[in-house]
């Protein structure tokens, strides 16, 4: 007699799930955007047809998370509920808001977070049980996003309060996205200037590694809007005494200070990944090559560096997505960013603005992991 064993992480979402229908709101109405709302559930916001569709859609995805066992079932089981979770709060979006009324804001409750992260960590699951290639990783980002951006534009959500937010900032949205990615990638395509040649010499030169490592890590340990901070008063003095860096934008204030501030948070990962991955050059590989009447400036760009390159580039992905993540704090200086609408939102108590800007960061620092990942783990199966 076959024995079906409980998934245990089916069960921990099925409970999570559970709990979040039961005892948190899915929604809040609110009267406008800044003054506190009415928590509804889930069923009290749908109409009956709607919520037993729900509910029993519910169900079947806590009975695929808890008893089946094929990745596939369960990614199939996983997406069901994503697309249950986010057509009810559509639906409840379009029963909530008047007809005509602009300043009414419906809010997605904390339920309804909840109930997303426990179908997206099923999905994760299921995913990472498949094993899919790179290839096809990226394939299911692109899907996803794909399928996203089309449900906003077609104005699937437009009744929720991010996305009135995200009508009165539309003029500026686009710039401050601009501006967000233009920090991040600027900084790190600096760094890897920089950092990738002084990764070189710290390998081939020892006695200087613990030196430049252990400064890195100090700058490392500073708070970001700390090191803001510092590099505000310096700037600003060099703005003030060359009039030419004022004409380049160089001052106290604004892009300058934040580039400068994650170029530094940027080189520590990347000379280390650097003389973590020269390391693990085979020397017998080397020697070859040497042997072969390659040069040493050969050696090091067709075989040392090739051969550590996918060490290298699991550096840059960690900059690369905390970069993504800093540059949020930038807006404090004028940096611009997605940072922008955060702290705004902070300022007017207005969480509908947070997540305009929080929501756009965190996509796009989990597709840069994404990417590079599928980017690293191609390099290192072709060298299978």
């Amino acid at each position: 007699m076959t024995q079906h064993r409980i998934d245990p992480l089916g069960a921990l979402v099925t409970a999570v799930g559970a709990a979040a229908l039961l005892w948190l709101p899915f929604v809040v109405l609110k009267p406008n955007r800044i003054l506190p709302g009415d928590a509804r559930s889930l069923i009290a916001v749908l109409p009956p047809s709607t919520t037993i569709a729900c509910l029993a859609c519910l169900i079947l995805v806590a009975l695929a998370a808890l008893a089946m066992s094929k990745p596939p079932v369960r990614l199939a089981a996983a997406l069901l509920g994503v697309i249950v979770v986010a057509a009810a709060i559509s639906t409840a979006g379009d029963v909530l808001t008047p007809p005509g009324n602009r300043v009414v804001r419906v809010a997605p409750g904390s339920g309804f977070w909840v109930l997303l992260v426990a179908v997206g960590l099923m999905a994760t699951d299921a995913i990472t049980r498949l094993r899919p290639r790179p290839a096809a990783r990226v394939l299911m980002l692109a899907l996803f996003a794909a399928v996203t951006l089309f449900a906003l534009a077609h104005g699937t959500f437009d009744h929720l309060s991010v996305m009135r937010e995200y009508a009165v900032n539309a003029g500026r949205f686009a710039h401050e996205v601009r501006q967000h990615v233009w920090l991040a990638l600027g900084s790190l395509g600096t760094a890897v200037i920089v950092a990738l040649p002084l990764g070189i010499l710290c390998h081939r030169v020892p006695r200087l590694r613990g030196g430049v490592l252990g400064t890195l890590n100090v700058i490392q340990t500073i708070p970001a809007i700390a090191l803001f901070g510092i590099l505000m008063a310096p700037l600003g003095a060099l703005a003030a005494a060359v009039p030419l860096a004022a004409q380049l934008g160089i001052r106290g204030i604004g892009a300058a200070p934040a580039v400068v501030a994650l170029f530094l948070y940027s080189l520590l990962p990347v000379v280390a990944n650097t003389v973590a991955g020269l390391k693990r050059v085979s020397p017998a590989a080397v020697e070859a090559a040497r042997g072969m009447g390659m040069t040493s400036w050969q050696v090091l760009t067709g075989v040392e560096l090739s051969l550590a390159l996918p060490t290298i580039l699991t550096g840059i992905r960690i900059v690369l997505v905390q970069n993504i993540g800093l540059v949020t704090v930038a807006a404090l200086i004028g940096g611009g960013g997605l940072g922008v609408f955060v702290f705004q939102g902070i300022g007017q108590t207005a969480i509908d603005l947070v997540l305009l800007g929080a929501i756009p960061t965190v996509a796009l620092a989990f597709s840069a992991a994404v990417l590079l990942d599928a980017v690293v783990e191609t390099m290192n199966r072709a060298r299978q």
